[in-house]
């Protein structure tokens, strides 16, 4: 960016949005009803940028009132571009959702050019039925296949055998139709995680995501020796020293990133291409975004990015913040170059607070 365009007047504005889901999100550290969302808008001369940060417990240590808190903080004394650069950089390691949000914000004012690309990119399907209601399960699986879904996620991170029950049978119910993307959500202990991984037959697994905590780099190393599948990190992916990290221990066959936690596009295609350089397979997606922060991460994935998308997230809840409305087909989204509109009234409708120049925007 130029010293020029850094030194440009903006204007902030926030809001604190709820979103509810369609069904419930079932999650090893909790069953999610609702998405808790900080939206940002940069106004400049005569153009607005947006951003979007999905705060979810496990996910990050903000919670949601930390970064509203924030948010409020930086609309009302950032005054050009260079002043939320500065503080949003300050923040990136505290707190990288409420970071990104602003960033992104800044990226679309600049009308990054990576926000231009077209093409079509496929997703998963999660999974969310559970194998004790097998009828319901197989009706949810086959309704996936059915739409074109190629790799199915499921998720684990309770009790083990509980878990490869569940994995078993959604196994049988797809008879190989489908990859399934096993993820821990970080549920397990290393014993338990050891105990999973080497019952767990190979046949139709794509992979095993984030079994033990985050934080946990020894578990992580550790249980390679058990797994007979390949295994991915994610929520101990926050920087892309990290990537380096998980090569050096050989811990991970992926690496999953996030836009959130990065800060700023090109970061986020930047550590995409790390990933690959260090040997490994990028995964890229957040299930737990609106449709604004998914269409920023199918933008960066085109031409970066072989495997299913996880950036469905604006598919488990009835409120879109896109006008048009992202354009699916079956299993894919496609992108057409243009820049999208947001949808104010859907923010009005769902704002639980607002700070800064609303005024401005309605």
């Amino acid at each position: 960016m130029s010293s020029s365009l850094s030194n440009s007047k903006i204007t902030l504005a926030a809001a604190k949005l709820r979103l509810p889901l369609t069904v419930p999100y079932r999650l090893a550290f909790g069953e999610q009803t609702h998405f808790d969302v900080l939206l940002v808008a940069a106004l400049g001369s005569g153009t607005v940028g947006w951003g979007e940060a999905t705060i979810l417990p496990g996910y990050t240590d903000e919670t949601i009132e930390q970064a509203w808190s924030l948010a409020k903080d930086l609309t009302d004394r950032c005054t050009t571009i260079q002043d939320l650069n500065s503080a949003c950089d300050k923040m990136l390691d505290s707190a990288p959702f409420t970071a990104t949000a602003f960033l992104t914000a800044l990226d679309w004012l600049a009308e990054n050019p990576i926000l231009r690309r077209s093409g079509r990119f496929e997703l998963l399907g999660t999974v969310n039925g559970k194998a004790d209601d097998r009828d319901k399960l197989e009706q949810e699986v086959e309704t996936l296949l059915g739409r074109g879904y190629k790799t199915l996620k499921v998720k684990i991170g309770w009790e083990p055998e509980a878990d490869l029950k569940q994995v078993n049978v959604v196994r049988e119910i797809v008879n190989g139709r489908a990859k399934l993307r096993v993820d821990g959500n970080q549920g397990y202990t290393r014993d338990q995680a050891i105990h999973f991984l080497s019952r767990l037959e190979p046949e139709d697994i794509e992979l095993v995501e984030q079994p033990c905590a985050a934080e946990d780099w020894d578990s992580a190393a550790a249980i390679t020796k058990a797994s007979k599948v390949p295994l991915m990190l994610d929520e101990s992916i926050y920087v892309l020293s990290d990537i380096d990290r998980a090569a050096d221990l050989k811990c991970a066959d992926y690496i999953k990133l996030k836009l959130m936690k990065l800060g700023r596009l090109n970061t986020l295609e930047n550590g995409l291409r790390q990933i690959s350089d260090r040997g490994m397979t990028a995964v890229l997606g957040n299930g737990v975004a609106t449709d604004l922060g998914c269409w920023m991460e199918l933008c960066v994935a085109l031409g970066n990015v072989k495997t299913a998308g996880e950036m469905n997230g604006f598919l488990k809840t009835p409120v879109q913040l896109l006008e048009p409305v992202l354009k699916c087909e079956g299993a894919s989204v496609i992108l057409d170059g243009s820049m999208p509109r947001i949808n104010l009234d859907a923010v009005r409708g769902h704002a639980i607070d607002r700070a800064g120049a609303w005024k401005e925007l309605d």
